[in-house]
């Protein structure tokens, strides 16, 4: 049965990310929806955290390891695609992106380190100390380059 677990994880987190796809389904430029959909994974991922931390869902150390992994894995995307200056009237990226794209690209390295450091997240504490670091480079960026 452990087998189909990744799978089934995999499916859930795809069905959690389909509204916010569907929210965008107003967005004409490509390459702008691509790094729309790996910000969106990302999301998924803070977001599972986040309701198992809030006791909206209950703690569940194979999924909260999983969605920090998640978030690990899209992080290291960001920089490839939001290489192209590419704008959109729905995307929440500033320009500000491209006039510091080195930082911008440390800041999403953070977030990839940060992520990943954090390895199993066996109890409720390690979720809290988890969420606190990798929201902080969420954080850090949102503040200078997302609307």
């Amino acid at each position: 049965m452990t087998i189909f677990k990744p799978a089934l994880l995999s499916l859930t987190i795809s069905i959690s990310l389909a509204p916010p796809l569907l929210a965008h389904s107003d967005v004409k430029n490509p390459v702008v929806m691509e790094r729309m959909k790996t910000m969106e994974a990302i999301q998924g991922g803070m977001k599972t955290l986040g309701d198992m931390a809030k006791g909206k869902t209950p703690f569940d150390a194979e999924k909260a390891t999983a969605a920090a992994a998640v978030m690990a894995e899209n992080g290291k995307l960001v920089p490839e695609k939001f290489k192209a200056n590419e704008m959109d009237p729905a995307s929440e990226a500033l320009p500000a992106i491209w006039d510091n794209f080195d930082d911008f690209v440390r800041k999403s390295e953070d977030l990839v380190t940060v992520a990943a450091s954090v390895g199993t997240i066996s109890d409720e504490a390690a979720l809290g100390a988890a969420l606190g670091q990798i929201g902080g480079t969420c954080k850090a960026c949102h503040r200078d380059y997302r609307e």
